[in-house]
């Protein structure tokens, strides 16, 4: 299959497409209760969400702050469109379709784009706003995997360039890029809120 062609057909693996479908789904519910609650706090201000557990874990206070509507609007509705779409597709390649290379390239854009996002959040999360949205934590977690397991795969299939050498090795150690993501985002959050999260 020649990379450089946009219309190449490429085969995905039943894994990485349960995980787009998986990933979709998750993403989907928690963009919708965010929108959900997002929507009812503006219709009243004493609303209060569901997800507010502590002074920490607040999904109230992260809706709040300016940084869930940098883009202008609410930012959870990126979410609801960007992940229904992506659980679409993950159930489509999960029978065995295969999509062109011009696709892939798509899903890798706005996978690196959503996990630029989530790493921004995270700091604004952190050390910013103050404060956990458990909805946001469920997004977190289904964005990193899903960056790290669909960036090899386009790199396996050649259709982004890197060394063979690098690839290669980078598909042999599949699992240490989530366990990293996972295990420095846990630390960053215990490190700033230590025993305040309960």
């Amino acid at each position: 299959m020649p990379a450089s062609s946009v219309t190449a057909r490429v085969p995905v693996g039943r894994a990485l497409s349960l995980l787009m479908l998986g990933a979709g789904l998750l993403g989907t519910l928690a963009s919708t209760v965010l929108t959900h609650d997002r929507i009812a706090s503006l219709a009243d201000p004493a609303f209060a969400p569901g997800c507010n557990i502590s002074a920490v874990l607040s999904c109230g206070d992260v809706m709040d702050a300016w940084q869930s509507d940098v883009f202008g609007f609410p930012g959870m509705l990126l979410g609801v469109v960007g992940f229904a779409a992506l659980a679409m597709l993950g159930l489509v390649l999960a029978t065995g379709a295969t999509v062109p290379v011009w696709l892939w390239w798509t899903v890798q854009a706005a996978v690196t784009a959503a996990f630029a996002f989530v790493v921004w959040l995270i700091v604004q999360c952190l050390y910013v706003i103050g404060a956990l949205c458990p909805w946001c934590l469920l997004v977190w977690a289904v964005v990193l995997p899903l960056f790290w397991y669909v960036t090899l795969h386009t790199l396996r299939r050649g259709l982004l360039p890197a060394p063979r050498r690098l690839t290669e090795e980078l598909c042999r150690y599949a699992w240490v890029g989530p366990v990293l993501m996972y295990g420095v985002l846990a630390m960053l959050i215990v490190t700033r809120f230590g025993d305040r999260l309960w």
